[in-house]
């Protein structure tokens, strides 16, 4: 009986380590979708409001090259 519960206490322990490491990934993953959000509303603003100094993306894109 003695082993079946050190057994158990050993598991419950490795169980313990791998849900702090899961976290831990979560975590960091969740930090990085935030910042690629803020990224991408940053350059849905940019692209809809261009400033008044800076030319759109979508005129630079436009525009004919030289050779024509």
């Amino acid at each position: 009986m003695n082993t079946r519960i050190t057994e158990l206490e050993i598991k419950v322990a490795y169980q313990e380590y791998a849900i702090q490491q899961l976290d831990s990934v979560i975590c960091r993953q969740q930090e990085q979708i935030d910042s690629l959000q803020k990224q991408l509303n940053q350059l849905k603003d940019a692209i809809q409001n261009p400033s008044n100094g800076e030319q759109s993306l979508f005129n630079t894109l436009d525009d004919v090259p030289p050779h024509y």
